[in-house]
């Protein structure tokens, strides 16, 4: 037990370095208790260990000293950041709206008030010339706090009641309650500690939502809540004991069934219940299977089901609605080796396939009177294409959303019959945005292996291919997430500057189709940080920039990237930002009482064998540290995430500082207040990328 005067002492000693002149002499540095750990005959060192326990108040001191150096060390670049920030803020419109959307005679939409951090939910009868309502206001209820999220809201189907969560702390448990709309009164019942997934039966009285583990935070449970009855009276209907598995809950589009769905990395399973049944028993709809996935739509007297079985990027099937099992599956969409079948959106007359091909997102529209399917057109190099919230079974109209790096995001009404489109929602950018002003490309780069990479990119025009150019290349590439190009007003001040912004699209996502994730996973996850390194390469080969002005960024699983190819290739970068960064990939990994880690063993692999134990090892960022001279680097996290835990990026900092050599910049920034996602608000975020983009200016020499 650590003494009450060493803590204070720790933070004099650390503070007092602070007071020295600059450079790495200054840092704080965090004090080396070794922790080993002895798996597969092979024995780690772990000098930080100690850092995990967030109870401990030397832990605190040191974060609270991390924050102060970082201070210190960008104080120069206050009025920049202050500049940057201004300059996000300005381009948002303050009073803006959502595309509204109709449900059971309600139109919805979320909007902002001038000065406000959050969203007021609200709604009108009949059409938005009606009377509005506003059910939530998100400002009210955030007052005074340090962090607030609103999730979960869901109008009960009579459009009486609506259940609603909150989140005042950033590590995602919610309580959630329920709101009379016509009264504006807050019923007494409470649930607390459970996730924001909630839904009703079509009783108006029941509800179901998912609780998780209060350590792993595993969706695990689905109970059902009667309104007006003490909560120790729910009733558990569901828990998934495979620890691998997690699970939530939904109402189908037609409103007919409630879903139980268990998803694993590669394997799911449905159980359904009528949705006017709600004390009725869940049926399996087919078992679970290893490596089948499915995911299951209704649509009048059958479902459909898009799934992997036999068919890598997915096809669909159908079945009646009492014989779900597998030997009735039939076939709607063949298999097809180029096309990754990604969703589909059910109407009673109609289907709308999400597809991607060529790394890009395609709508096509597939009638089902037999008539001839056809595709929407975008018309840009590189673009995101995606079904938007279409909430009606009876109705010719798609809602889509668009974006692209120069086309800010966009609601579009579609009529799937006369092919008529109408722009009902855009993006409004403040402050002269003209889109005229920007360029976006799209390449296929060359991997070492062969393999031609995609990267999206974008400029402001008058770019010229030089090498004299500051250039930002980001990539996430796990999970199969597929990292399309959309637009960012905030990535204005970059382009405005000069800088080139770039996605590479690298394996570990999907944007090539499955076999793009497959090559990018377990035994094969380098390719994720060779590909991120030959695009960088590649785009020093050809002049949009040089080894000295180059970029990198990458979040969570893209900061397992970020942490990989710095050990990789040290030389490539001039600085590098990583945000809430998976790092310490095996002791993770080998602790299974930590949120994510049961869950992804068939994402990274489980080192309790030791094939994959040498393989982490062997990328691992933490692990990985070496005596070389890294690029200056910007690491992010929040106190209370429970995604990627603080720690792992503070001892990844902390051993950086020990083992690091040179003298480059290394700053951490703890958000002591958030979560996963940094600062909630509309605006507060916008201070941490302010800071992120001072970093990458400052060190290409850009004042303002």
């Amino acid at each position: 037990m650590q003494t009450h005067s060493k803590v204070v002492l720790f933070m004099i000693l650390s503070l007092a370095t602070l007071a020295g002149c600059g450079g790495r002499d200054d840092a704080p540095t965090a004090e080396i208790r070794p922790h080993e750990m002895t798996l597969h005959g092979h024995t780690r060192i772990d000098n930080y260990f100690w850092l995990k326990d967030r109870e401990d108040p030397e832990v605190i001191a040191y974060l609270e000293a991390e924050n102060a150096y970082l201070a210190k060390q960008m104080a120069h670049t206050e009025e920049l950041q202050e500049e940057l920030f201004a300059e996000m803020k300005g381009r948002i419109k303050k009073d803006d709206s959502s595309a509204p959307y109709e449900l059971n005679g309600y139109w919805y939409y979320t909007r902002y008030v001038k000065g406000g951090e959050y969203a007021l939910h609200c709604r009108r009868p009949d059409s938005m010339e009606g009377t509005e309502e506003i059910m939530f206001d998100g400002n009210a209820m955030g007052e005074g706090l340090g962090y607030f999220a609103l999730r979960g809201v869901d109008v009960s189907p009579d459009n009486k009641l609506a259940v609603f969560g909150v989140d005042e702390v950033g590590r995602r448990f919610y309580t959630l309650r329920v709101k009379d709309l016509a009264t504006g009164e807050i019923m007494k019942d409470e649930i607390r500690d459970v996730t924001a997934n909630v839904t009703w039966a079509m009783d108006n009285r029941t509800l179901f939502y998912t609780r998780q583990d209060p350590e792993t935070l595993r969706s695990y449970q689905i109970w059902r809540h009667e309104l007006g009855t003490d909560t120790s009276k729910d009733v558990l209907v569901f828990e998934e004991k495979d620890d691998t598995f997690s699970c939530y809950v939904t109402r189908t589009k037609s409103d007919k069934y409630l879903f139980i769905n268990s998803r694993h990395t590669l394997s799911s399973e449905t159980r359904l219940l009528e949705a006017d049944n709600p004390t009725g028993k869940f049926r399996v709809f087919q078992p679970r299977q290893r490596d089948v996935e499915y995911h299951v739509s209704h649509q009048g007297g059958r479902f459909l089901v898009l799934t992997n079985l036999h068919a890598k990027n997915f096809r669909l099937m159908e079945c009646g609605l009492d014989q779900t099992w597998l030997a009735n599956w039939r076939e709607v969409i063949a298999h097809r080796d180029d096309v990754l079948l990604e969703d589909v959106e059910v109407f009673n007359d109609y289907l709308v396939l999400g597809e991607r091909f060529d790394g890009l997102t395609h709508l096509k529209i597939m009638p089902m009177d037999g008539s001839a399917s056809h595709q929407l057109d975008f018309g840009e190099p590189t673009w995101s294409a995606w079904n938007a919230y279409n909430p009606q079974m009876d109705t010719e109209t798609l809602r889509f959303g668009y974006t692209s790096l120069t086309t800010p995001r966009s609601t579009f009404a579609y009529n799937m019959k006369t092919r008529h489109k109408e722009l009902i929602k855009q993006q409004e950018v403040l402050g002269g945005f003209d889109a005229a002003n920007y360029q976006a490309e799209y390449l296929h780069v060359p991997a070492r292996d062969g393999v031609l990479v995609p990267v999206s990119l974008v400029y402001r025009k008058g770019f010229k291919p030089n090498g004299t150019s500051p250039l930002l290349l980001y990539a996430y590439g796990s999970y199969g997430y597929s990292m399309d190009a959309s637009f960012s007003s905030s990535r204005l001040s970059l382009l405005d500057r000069g800088f080139v912004y770039a996605i590479a699209h690298v394996r570990g996502g999907q944007e090539m189709g499955r076999h793009w994730y497959e090559d990018g996973k377990l035994l094969k996850k380098k390719n994720t940080f060779t590909d991120f390194i030959d695009c960088g390469r590649y785009l020093v080969k050809e002049k949009f920039t040089s080894s000295d002005r180059l970029f990198a960024s990458g979040g969570s699983a893209g900061g397992l990237l970020v942490g990989a190819i710095v050990n990789m290739a040290p030389d490539l970068w001039r600085g590098v930002e990583a945000a809430v960064p998976f790092v310490d990939v095996v002791t993770t990994m080998l602790d299974d009482s930590i949120p994510l880690t049961t869950s992804e063993y068939d994402e990274w692999g489980n080192p309790g064998d030791k094939e994959y134990y040498d393989y982490m090892l062997s990328y691992s960022p933490y692990d990985q540290v070496s005596a070389q001279a890294y690029p200056a680097m910007l690491v992010t996290t929040g106190l209370h995430d429970s995604q990627v835990q603080y720690f792992e990026p503070a001892k990844w900092v902390a051993k950086l500082r020990a083992v690091g050599t040179g003298d480059n910049q290394l700053i951490f920034k703890i958000n002591m207040e958030a979560g996963h996602g940094g600062k909630s608000g509309r605006f507060r975020r916008l201070e941490e990328q302010a800071l992120a983009y001072a970093f990458f200016m400052d060190l290409v020499g850009i004042k303002e």
